[in-house]
């Protein structure tokens, strides 16, 4: 398993409410199998673990419990064969081939996709600014630079019409970076607007709301 170990709290954080629960859980990329492995312990027995590589020699990689499909994650057919076979993903990590090309191509096909209240996490997205990887600073296809014009969606309710209103912006909850990762979290808020106006929302946000007079 190879990994940075800066990873692994932003992993316990959005992961940990799906332990020893019923979940499907899928990683892109393979390798040898080692971070599979440590999922597959990580969720427990109740967890659908699936991963994808492009390498056919993934597929000999044999452990207990865990589904490897083999093909290319920009291949839409491919994708859609996944989420037909085991539904929708509770969450998806994003470790495969870390180009550009692939990185929208895939978050944009499989975001939809997500339970909705599961989770989306792209990793090593240093490569965004490594032109070997289609990346570059400026570039349009960059996928954090994309990331940053989702920010904008996530809060077009507000713009008085400037930007309409998506799929992606009336169900996220939020969207998260940190140091080489996106995590993008599903959820809906029926009214982002609404005003605290019951007695016991003002007195659940009574001793927040004093923080900020």
């Amino acid at each position: 398993m190879h990994k940075w170990e800066h990873y692994f709290p932003v992993y316990e954080r959005y992961s940990s409410r799906w332990r020893n629960k019923t979940c499907l859980f899928i990683e892109i990329g393979v390798s040898k199998g080692g971070s599979l492995q440590v999922w597959k312990e990580f969720f427990g027995p109740f967890a659908t673990i699936v991963g994808v590589d492009i390498d056919p020699k993934c597929a000999a990689i044999g452990i207990e419990g865990v589904n490897i499909r083999i093909g290319d994650q920009s291949d839409l057919n491919f994708l859609s064969k996944i989420v037909d076979e085991f539904g929708a993903p509770d969450i998806v990590i994003d470790d495969g081939s870390h180009q550009m090309a692939h990185l929208g191509v895939t978050f944009e096909f499989l975001y939809p996709k997500l339970s909705k209240n599961g989770i989306y996490l792209v990793e090593d997205l240093h490569t965004c600014y490594w032109e070997e990887y289609g990346g570059g600073v400026g570039k349009e296809k960059n996928f954090l630079n994309q990331s940053k014009h989702l920010v904008d969606a996530l809060n077009a309710v507000h713009s008085r019409g400037a930007i309409s209103e998506t799929f992606f912006s009336k169900n996220t909850l939020g969207i998260h970076f940190y140091d080489s990762i996106a995590v993008f979290e599903r959820g809906s808020v029926t009214r982002k607007n609404a005003p605290i106006t019951g007695k016991a929302e003002q007195e659940q946000f009574g001793s927040l709301k004093k923080l900020f007079k």
